[in-house]
């Protein structure tokens, strides 16, 4: 029996990807939102890097990416079924870490 199969490295490896997890789970509080409030939303992250995961994201039908006919076109992001299915994931993993991690230690 393997001790980490191979599903569950696939899924730590894109979910452990820096900033996958953050945009997920904050598109999922936020609901449809535009660059630049998810931008505003997720603390640190740079305009490549948060285009970069959103193309990424988009890649594998977690979020949706909807532009507007208006002028000038809107550009919103959302969560797919399949990203909104990982909001109880995320939602167990930030308990599990507010009672097991320390806050600024990284770690108990």
């Amino acid at each position: 029996m393997q001790v980490c199969d191979v599903s569950l490295r696939r899924a730590f490896s894109f979910l452990g990807k820096r900033w996958n997890g953050v945009i997920i789970a904050t598109i999922g509080a936020l609901g449809p939102v535009g660059f630049a409030d998810l931008k505003r939303a997720v603390t640190g992250i740079t305009d490549s890097m948060l285009s970069d995961r959103l193309t990424e994201l988009a890649s594998i039908s977690v979020v949706v990416r909807s532009v507007t006919t208006s002028k000038p076109p809107a550009v919103t992001y959302e969560l797919t079924e399949e990203g909104k299915r990982l909001l109880p994931v995320f939602d167990q993993l930030a308990r599990w870490a507010h009672g097991n991690l320390a806050e600024c230690a990284g770690g108990r």
